[in-house]
């Protein structure tokens, strides 16, 4: 209860739901495939420990010297069946985990070419900018500052349903991309080249309009705490007034 008090610390992390295994409500169409395999990890996970736990409960209760006797317990060199069981089984769930792992792994990053809108996120100490790049017109940067509240921080605006691009930077140090509401984070690793795919992902986002927090989720130096954004997510409609807007000269 401690630990999960101490977590508990910021007030821009969406309410967890018990029915997505304490994950916040997703804003992409990854967000059910992240979802379904941190379920699927985590029933796999209590149902070996109910295993466990049962067998040493019975071993125990059953299996233990009586006290009216003073000789040991028939003492065997091996147990075939018992050696072939706890060797397979384990192997055959790593097999499972890593299958399961890697076809969405796999799914998530995956780069489908002409994405609706490309986002470059430079992460620095202490803050963010966002260069956004739609119909081939790339918008004025949106560039932050530390922050105390995330409503304050650099506000990166996207239409719902729609698939974007983001190309991760950092100029100084690692920094952590993580918006709690995308269900997972990327790390934005400074000196990967700009031809890599390695600092690329790609999300469709769902038709719920609204502002949804961001943060870095690296400690990255003093302000690491203050470095927070959010993502208005629109109609669009609304994403094609934000456009006319801005000032950005098309490149």
């Amino acid at each position: 209860m401690l630990l999960a008090s101490a977590t508990a610390c910021a007030n821009d992390i969406p309410k967890a739901d018990w029915s997505r295994g304490l994950l916040p409500e997703g804003i992409t169409s990854q967000s059910d495939t992240i979802a379904s395999l941190w379920n699927g990890a985590w029933i796999a996970a209590l149902a070996t420990g109910v295993v466990v736990i049962v067998l040493i409960v019975w071993a125990c209760l059953f299996h233990r010297k009586s006290r009216a006797k003073a000789e040991l317990p028939p003492q065997v060199r091996y147990n075939l069946p018992i050696e072939m069981l706890y060797t397979l089984v384990p192997l055959v769930m790593v097999s499972v985990f890593f299958f399961f792992t890697a076809r969405d792994s796999r799914a998530l990053e995956a780069l489908p070419p002409n994405p609706d809108v490309k986002v470059k996120v430079e992460a620095f100490q202490w803050s963010w900018r966002f260069t956004t790049t739609v119909n081939g017109k790339t918008l004025q940067p949106v560039v932050g500052k530390p922050v105390s509240d995330y409503r304050e921080g650099p506000q990166l605006v996207l239409p719902v349903n729609k698939r974007v691009e983001f190309d991760l930077e950092s100029p100084d140090v690692i920094h952590s991309f993580w918006i709690p509401a995308f269900n997972f984070k990327r790390d934005v690793i400074p000196g990967i080249p700009e031809t890599s795919k390695g600092r690329k992902f790609q999300v469709t986002t769902l038709n719920k309009p609204n502002v949804y927090a961001g943060r870095c989720a690296e400690l990255c130096g003093v302000d690491h705490s203050r470095m927070l954004f959010n993502v208005k997510l629109v109609t669009q409609d609304e994403f094609d007034r934000y456009i006319a807007t801005q000032t950005g000269s098309a490149q």
